[in-house]
C-alpha cells in the first residue's frame, strides 16, 4: 500500500511509487535549499543554501551534516563532471566555475561577448564535455541570494561552454527566464525549464523540449509540460526517461510523452531534486527549508 508520500494521479505511477515507503527528512534550517549533486565515490550529496551563501554537505555513512563552502559567491545549481569534479553556478560570482581535485576554483565562464553574465543558475554536462547552463537574474534582482546589479547582457539565455575551445556560445535567446535543464537518456533532447511567471504576469511557467543537433545545437523548443501548481524549477531524467521536477507542492513525475502521472508531496516549495544512493535509487529533494529524501523503484538515467 503507498503512503501518503505519494499521489497517484495515473496508474502508471504505481510502478515507481513503492508500497510503506516514507519521505524522509535529513536536514532543516536552510532559507531556499538548491543545487544537489550526489557524488557517488565519497557516497555524499552537496547543495546549496543560497541566501546564507553556503554549500552542504550530507554523508550517506553517518546521516552527519557538514559545511563544505561558505561565502562563497552565492552557489545555485551544481553537478558532477565526467571526472568526479563539482561544477557550479554562482549566483553572487555571476560565473560557472569548478572545483579541481587539489580544491582550487577554476572559473569555466563569467562573460559573453565581453558582458558579465546575469547569474548562473543551473547547469548540466553532457557526455562529449561540453557543459551547459541557464543564465536568469534572480541572482541581480535583489540583495538577497547575490548583489542586485543590471543585466550587461540584457536578455536571460542558454549557453554551452565548448569543452575544447572553452567558448562560450548561447544555444537559447528566446526564455525569459530559464532555470532548470536535463537531458533525456540518450542525451538526443534537452529539456529546459522557464520561469518567466516570476517577472512577467500569466508568463511561462513550464518546461520546454528541444532536440539536440551535432551534439552542440538545439532546434524545436515546444512546451513539453506546464506546472499545475507554482512553477517548475530543477529536474532530473530517470533510466526510463521520466521527468522527476520540482514543483510547489513537491515533486511532479512527468513521462516522457508529457504526462502527469504523479506527484510525491513534501509540504513545501520544491527547488530541485538529484538521485543518489549506491543504487542511484534514492530521489534527494531540496524544498525550501529541508532535505528530504524517497526511495523510487526507478533510478537516475545512466550517461552515454
Amino acid at each position: 500500500m503507498l503512503t501518503n508520500t505519494f499521489e497517484v494521479l495515473d496508474k502508471r505511477f504505481t510502478r515507481y511509487a513503492m508500497g510503506n515507503v516514507h519521505k524522509e527528512l535529513l536536514h532543516s534550517g536552510t532559507r531556499w535549499a538548491e543545487g544537489p549533486a550526489y557524488f557517488p565515490a565519497g557516497k555524499y550529496l552537496l547543495w546549496s543554501d543560497i541566501p546564507n551563501d553556503r554549500v552542504l554537505r550530507y554523508d550517506e555513512t553517518d546521516g552527519s551534516v557538514s559545511v563544505f563552502m561558505q561565502n562563497h559567491g552565492n552557489h545555485n545549481g551544481h553537478t558532477v563532471d565526467r571526472e568526479g569534479r563539482l561544477v557550479s553556478c554562482e549566483h553572487r560570482g555571476r560565473r560557472v566555475s569548478r572545483v579541481e581535485v587539489d580544491g582550487s576554483v577554476t572559473t569555466l565562464a563569467a562573460h559573453y561577448k565581453g558582458k558579465r553574465l546575469n547569474s548562473p543558475n543551473d547547469v548540466v554536462v553532457k557526455s562529449d564535455g561540453s557543459i551547459w547552463f541557464t543564465d536568469p537574474t534572480y541572482g541581480i534582482d535583489s540583495e538577497y541570494e547575490g548583489d542586485r546589479a543590471e543585466s550587461e547582457i540584457g536578455a536571460s539565455n542558454v549557453y554551452r561552454i565548448d569543452p575544447d575551445t572553452g567558448g562560450v556560445d548561447a544555444v537559447a535567446t528566446d526564455f525569459v527566464k530559464p532555470n532548470g535543464l536535463a537531458f533525456s537518456p540518450d542525451e538526443s533532447l534537452l529539456y529546459i525549464a522557464d520561469t518567466g511567471a516570476s517577472h512577467v504576469e500569466n508568463g511561462p511557467r513550464h518546461i520546454r523540449r528541444f532536440k539536440v543537433k551535432k551534439g552542440r545545437k538545439l532546434s524545436g523548443g515546444e512546451v513539453f509540460a506546464t506546472c499545475t501548481v507554482g512553477l517548475f524549477d530543477g529536474f532530473r531524467v530517470d533510466e526510463h526517461g521520466n521527468i522527476w521536477t520540482s514543483a510547489g507542492d513537491g515533486v511532479h513525475c512527468y513521462t516522457p510523452d508529457g504526462d502527469l502521472i504523479g506527484k510525491i508531496l513534501t509540504g513545501e516549495v520544491v527547488a530541485n531534486v538529484e538521485f543518489g544512493g549506491i543504487k542511484r535509487n534514492r530521489l534527494y529533494i531540496c524544498a525550501t527549508t529541508t532535505l528530504q529524501v524517497v526511495y523510487l523503484n526507478t533510478r537516475a538515467a545512466r550517461r552515454p
